[in-house]
């Protein structure tokens, strides 16, 4: 009796692990190979897929070197934003691919094709994203069917039009202290060299945490600090090879992304329980994201006769949140400085531009309406201006996969235009 139960636990353990050595051969190899063949029969050209890192390794290198090199404001920016890219699609052209680890994504590049991805939703959903960068990317961004839908319900008043004339002093506030800032580090000559970039990432979290919660960028600048560290981090992770499983060993990096999100979740956690007391002690809601969301969210739960379920959870407010943090900060300062260093090289425009504001406000204080008067100063006419700039034109990604029938199927289209 006792031969046949080691019999049976051997053939257990035999079976166990071929079926996982089977699973492993077919992820780092079978798979990528298959898909390389179907993607080759549709006309895209692209690397041969190397074992476990593809285009890895030699994006990384790439990346590197182009950032070691100096820069000038007339070279090529793709070359030093995405170099292996750039190099990809001089070498194979618009249809080509490239690997991320065993993954292959896609170049779309052609318009009507982007339209087309970013109309056919259902057929061309968003990534499933490494576990870990779920840390940081969360939210709307990262939702998909009915909870994308009822979390852009809620979402979209805090950026109503007259919602947004209501923010315009916290803007005011942010822009004027850092302009008395730079007035005080000038020099008794009127000149003086200054680097704007740390005040501009720093005009960006004021704005940001005052249109969010009412405070200023001092009280809020660790969630900043930790959100900024945590981007850095799920770069890394992005840049490397994704083993499934990886995110539950214990490594420096593993644990640091966890203690960071736990941290900045208690920051956001004791915020948000703080202006729920107020509101439900009867305070009036704060016209910042945070009041509106909240506001939101209660009046939907009560014209449901109390359903929990089509409001908010404190887990989605968090999430909001977090991704208001990540996805407005940054972005917007790399922009304002782009924007002066285009200003600085053409200053024709610099003075039309300067010649406006002085025309609209004077010496005023700048207002909703008057804003509305600008045709340079806008939003519209400096995307209109960066467009001209060949050296601006990124291409678009789209990554696939296959589906039960080895169909080649998309999975979402990244827009990488006009990236200024």
């Amino acid at each position: 009796m006792e031969l046949p139960l080691k019999s049976i636990a051997l053939t257990i353990v035999i079976v166990t692990v071929l079926t996982w050595a089977w699973r492993v051969l077919n992820w780092v190899w079978l798979r990528p190979e298959k898909l390389e063949k179907f993607l080759r029969q549709q006309g895209l050209k692209g690397n041969s897929y190397r074992l476990l890192f593809g285009d890895l390794k030699e994006n990384s290198i790439e990346l590197k070197e182009a950032k070691a090199r100096p820069l000038s404001l007339d070279d090529n920016i793709a070359i030093r934003v995405n170099p292996f890219l750039h190099k990809l699609v001089n070498d194979y052209g618009k249809n080509s691919f490239m690997w991320f680890g065993p993954t292959p994504r896609v170049n779309i590049m052609n318009p009507d094709q982007i339209k087309e991805i970013f109309t056919r939703i259902n057929d061309f959903q968003k990534v499933n994203s490494i576990p870990l960068a779920r840390l940081l990317i969360v939210g709307l961004a990262t939702l998909e069917g009915e909870k994308w839908a009822k979390h852009r319900k809620l979402i979209n008043p805090a950026f109503h039009q007259e919602k947004l004339k209501l923010m315009l002093p916290a803007f005011y506030l942010s822009c004027i202290e850092i302009i008395t800032k730079w007035e005080k580090q000038m020099s008794v000559e009127g000149s003086s060299e200054l680097d704007v970039w740390p005040y501009l990432a720093n005009l960006t979290s004021d704005v940001i945490s005052r249109t969010a919660f009412g405070s200023s960028y001092e009280e809020g600048r660790r969630i900043f600090q930790l959100q900024a560290e945590l981007a850095e981090l799920t770069m890394q992770v992005f840049r490397s090879v994704h083993i499934p499983g990886w995110r539950f060993l214990p490594t420096k990096r593993n644990r640091r992304m966890k203690e960071i999100d736990k941290e900045i979740r208690a920051s956001l956690m004791g915020i948000i329980k703080n202006r729920e007391k107020a509101m439900r002690a009867g305070e009036a809601a704060n016209d910042d994201l945070l009041g509106i969301l909240m506001e939101t969210s209660f009046r939907e739960i009560e014209e449901h006769g109390n359903n929990k379920n089509v409001g908010f959870s404190m887990n989605d407010v968090i999430e909001e949140c977090k991704l208001f943090y990540f996805a407005g900060q940054e972005t917007t300062s790399v922009l304002l400085n782009w924007t002066m260093v285009l200003l600085s090289k053409h200053q024709d425009w610099q003075e039309r531009a300067r010649q406006e504001v002085l025309q609209v406000f004077g010496n005023n204080k700048p207002d909703y309406d008057g804003l509305n008067h600008l045709k340079i100063v806008s939003t519209k006419e400096i995307v209109f201006d960066i467009d001209q700039f060949d050296h601006i034109n990124l291409s678009c990604v789209c990554m696939y996969v296959t589906g039960p029938d080895d169909t080649l199927r998309g999975t979402q289209a990244l827009s990488a235009r006009n990236c200024a």
